[in-house]
C-alpha cells in the first residue's frame, strides 16, 4: 500500500505541475485580453483563437485530473459541483467520472442543505459511510445515482501574499468522491489525498471562470464596437489596425479582415493619416471632415482621435471617432438659406410700404380711390410683415416647447374656408381659385385662428409653387367622424426625394424652376404642427414633378379639447 501510495503521490505531482503550466497559459491570455470596456481588443487575429485553446486544454486537463483521482482514491464516481452566486445554487458541472453528463442536473441544491450545502458553509471535508442512513446526506439526491459511501471536500480559492502566506480563502464548490471500489470505505488517508487534489481543482475552475468573464467581456465589447452607428477604429502604436467596426468599414469601403494591416493600406482618405499621425505624436489632431458617398448619399463625418492608454499606463495606440454630421451639416446650410430668405421677406413688404407711404407724402393732388388703393397694398403687405414675424415667433415657440395657446370653438368650416379662398383669390389674379365645400358639415371643433392659418398657408403655398396660374382647388369632404380637406395645384410638384422632408424646419425644394420663388422654409412646418399637435389632425402630400401637388388635412370634427391641450401643454 505505502508503494500504491507514493506512485499515487508521484501522478499527482506531474498533474500538478501540468496544472501550474497551463495556469501560466491562462494568465497571459489573461492580460492580453482586454479588462474594461475602455480597452481594445487584441491587436491580432490570431488572438482570437486563443478564446478556445486555452480553455480546451484546461477542460482536458481538468478531465484527466478527475480520472486519476478516481483512480488513486479508487472510486466510482466523481462530482463537481459550482457555487452560483446568483442562483444561491450548488450544481454539478462537467466534467464527472462515472456520471453522465445529463445525470448531472441531479446535483443541484440549496448551498444551505445537504452534505454538499454543509461542506460547502463550514469549509470542512465530510466522510460518510452509508448515504441512506447518514442525516447529512437525507436532502442529497444520491440514491438516484446508487451512492453508498463517499467524501466530499471544499473547493476553495486561496489568495496569497508576497511571503506565500494565505490572507483569503474563498469557497467556490465542492467535490465529491463516491463508492470505494472492491466494498470497502473511504479513510482518513483518502480524505487527505482528496483536498489536495480539490486545490487543484479549484485552481483550474477558478481561472478557467476568470477566463470565459474575460471571453465574454471580449465578445461584448467587440459586439458593441460593431453595433455602434458611429465609426470606430483602433491602431496600434506601430499604426496596425486593431479593430474596425462595421460602420468605420461601410464608411472606408474596408474588406471584413483588416485586424493586423497597416492602416495605410486600409484607409486612403485624404486628412484622415494626418489626425492620426498627429495623434500618435500626442500632438493636437486637427479637426477634419470627410465626405463619403455610401449607397448613392452624400454624408459627412468628423473625425475625432485621442490616445489610449491602459491602468497601467501602457501606450495602447489611437482610437478614431467617425461621427456623422450630415443632418447638422444640411442644418447648417438651411439655416443660413433661412437668413437670407427671410432677409428677402422681410424686406420686400418694407419697400412696398416705405414705397407707398414716400408717394403719399410727396404728392398730395392723388385721388380719394387712389389714396385707397394705396392705403389696401399698404394693408396687405402690413399683414404679409404680420404673418411673417408670427412664423418666426410661433416657430421660436415650438423650438423650446412653449405651448401656443389653442382656443376651441364651434367653427363653420366652410365659411373659414371660403373667406380664405375669396382672400387668396384677390392676392392672385393669375390664378383660378375654386372650393368645392361638403354642405352636410357645418361645425367642427378646432381653434378658429390657428386652422385658418393652415388654410391660407397651404394655398399661399400653391399659388407661390404655380408661377405660371392655373386652378388651385380646395375641397372638404366628411370621412367617417373625420374632416378631410385638399389643397390641389397644377404647379411645379414635388420631386419624391423631398415629399417626406417639406415639413421640415427651412426645408425648401433648390432647382432651377423655383429658384426665384423666396421663403422662409417655416410655413409647412408650422401647418404640419398645428394639424398635429393643436388639431391631433394629420397632414400628408401627393405630388408629382410637372403635373402639381396635393396637400390633405385630416383632422377629427368632433375633437377631444382635453386630450388635445394636454398635448399642447
Amino acid at each position: 500500500m505505502p508503494s500504491e501510495t507514493n506512485e499515487y503521490r508521484e501522478q499527482l505531482d506531474a498533474a500538478q505541475a501540468r496544472i501550474h503550466e497551463l495556469e501560466a497559459r491562462l494568465h497571459e491570455v489573461e492580460d492580453r485580453a482586454p479588462k474594461k470596456t475602455g480597452e481594445p481588443a487584441p491587436a491580432s487575429s490570431e488572438e482570437g483563437g486563443l478564446g478556445s485553446t486555452p480553455l480546451s486544454e484546461a477542460d482536458a486537463t481538468l478531465k484527466r485530473l478527475v480520472q486519476r483521482i478516481a483512480m488513486i482514491l479508487q472510486a466510482e464516481k466523481i462530482v463537481i459541483m459550482f457555487y452560483n452566486r446568483e442562483t444561491g445554487e450548488l450544481h454539478g458541472i462537467p466534467p464527472a467520472y462515472g456520471v453522465e453528463e445529463d445525470q448531472l442536473k441531479i446535483f443541484r441544491s440549496r448551498a444551505t442543505h445537504g452534505v454538499a450545502g454543509l461542506v460547502f458553509r463550514d469549509s470542512k471535508p465530510v466522510i460518510f459511510h452509508d448515504a441512506t442512513t447518514d442525516p447529512r446526506t437525507k436532502d442529497d439526491p444520491f440514491s438516484l445515482l446508487h451512492v453508498n459511501n463517499g467524501i466530499t471536500v471544499p473547493l476553495v480559492i486561496e489568495r496569497r501574499d508576497e511571503e506565500n502566506r494565505v490572507v483569503e480563502r474563498t469557497p467556490i464548490g465542492v467535490l465529491h468522491a463516491f463508492n470505494k471500489r472492491h466494498g470497502e470505505s473511504f479513510i482518513e488517508e483518502d480524505v487527505r489525498l482528496l483536498e489536495r487534489m480539490a486545490r487543484n481543482v479549484g485552481s483550474i475552475i477558478a481561472n478557467l471562470q476568470l477566463y470565459r468573464e474575460v471571453v465574454e467581456e471580449r465578445e461584448e465589447l467587440l459586439q458593441t464596437f460593431e453595433s455602434l452607428t458611429a465609426g470606430l477604429v483602433l491602431i496600434s502604436p506601430e499604426g496596425l489596425v486593431s479593430q474596425m467596426n462595421a460602420t468605420a468599414r461601410t464608411i472606408f469601403q474596408a474588406p471584413e479582415i483588416v485586424v493586423g494591416k497597416p492602416y495605410g493600406d486600409i484607409i486612403n482618405f485624404e486628412g484622415f493619416g494626418g489626425v492620426i499621425d498627429a495623434t500618435l505624436k500626442s500632438e493636437e489632431p486637427p479637426r477634419q471632415e470627410i465626405s463619403v458617398s455610401i449607397a448613392g448619399v452624400e454624408r459627412v463625418y468628423q473625425i475625432q482621435a485621442a490616445r489610449v492608454r491602459s491602468d497601467e499606463g501602457k501606450d495602447l495606440g489611437v482610437v478614431a471617432i467617425l461621427s456623422d454630421i450630415t443632418e447638422v451639416k444640411n442644418v447648417e446650410r438651411m439655416k443660413s438659406s433661412f437668413v437670407a430668405m427671410a432677409s428677402h421677406e422681410l424686406r420686400t413688404p418694407l419697400t412696398a410700404i416705405k414705397g407707398f407711404v414716400s408717394t403719399l407724402l410727396m404728392d398730395e393732388t392723388f385721388t380719394l380711390d387712389e389714396r385707397r388703393e394705396f392705403y389696401m397694398i399698404i394693408d396687405q403687405e402690413c399683414d404679409r410683415l404680420t404673418r411673417l414675424i408670427n412664423d418666426l415667433l410661433n416657430t421660436a415657440r415650438i423650438e423650446s416647447n412653449q405651448s401656443l395657446k389653442p382656443n376651441y370653438t364651434q367653427v363653420e368650416i366652410n365659411k373659414l374656408l371660403d373667406k380664405a379662398v375669396r382672400i387668396q383669390r384677390q392676392a392672385a389674379p393669375k390664378h383660378r381659385l375654386t372650393l368645392e365645400a361638403d354642405q352636410s358639415i357645418r361645425f367642427v371643433t378646432a381653434d378658429e385662428d390657428k386652422f385658418d392659418q393652415v388654410i391660407t398657408n397651404l394655398l399661399s403655398n400653391a399659388i407661390k409653387y404655380s408661377p405660371n396660374g392655373g386652378t388651385i382647388r380646395v375641397k372638404s369632404e366628411k370621412q367617417g367622424n373625420d374632416l378631410l380637406i385638399s389643397v390641389q395645384d397644377h404647379g411645379m410638384g414635388i420631386p419624391k426625394d423631398h415629399l417626406n422632408k417639406v415639413f421640415d424646419q427651412f426645408h425648401r425644394v433648390h432647382n432651377e424652376d423655383n429658384r426665384k420663388i423666396y421663403g422662409t422654409g417655416l410655413g409647412l412646418f408650422l401647418v404640419k404642427h398645428l394639424v398635429e399637435s393643436v388639431h391631433l389632425g394629420k397632414i400628408w402630400a401627393e405630388s408629382e414633378v410637372g403635373v402639381g401637388s396635393t396637400f390633405y388635412v385630416r383632422i377629427p370634427m368632433d375633437l377631444d379639447i382635453d386630450k388635445a391641450k394636454a398635448a399642447n401643454d
